[in-house]
């Protein structure tokens, strides 16, 4: 039986780590997670926030998914969507969810990112 996700791992292009870890680690907020050495030596990075794991794996061939993403939850989502938004990252509202305020953004290398905030 399922117990929880434990992590959602998106892909990025070689070489992009400094990028993913400036817009991860300072943009959103998270805490980089040392790789095990035998998976660190593959290149990418790992995220945490609370119970929140995002890996970062390198992808040769890297293309962004176009629907794809993860769903995050977070409080004060107006706060976040400026504290995005200041760091140069899109900002995109959508109403379509009942009874959610969200928005989606992308990382620098184009993955789609969905931030969401039960309403009331």
């Amino acid at each position: 039986m399922l117990a929880a996700v434990d992590h959602v791992q998106l892909a990025a292009p070689p070489g992009s780590e400094g990028r993913l870890r400036a817009y991860y680690a300072d943009v959103l907020g998270m805490t980089e997670v040392p790789k095990p050495p035998a998976l660190a030596v593959r290149g990418g990075c790992w995220f945490r926030a609370g119970g929140v794991q995002l890996h970062l794996g390198i992808e040769d061939d890297f293309r962004p998914a176009g629907k794809a993403h993860p769903g995050l939850r977070v409080t004060g989502i107006e706060a976040y969507a400026a504290r995005l938004a200041c760091h140069g990252a899109p900002v995109i509202w959508d109403d379509d969810l009942p009874g959610h305020r969200r928005f989606y953004s992308e990382d620098p290398v184009g993955n789609r990112l969905e931030f969401l905030e039960p309403a009331g």
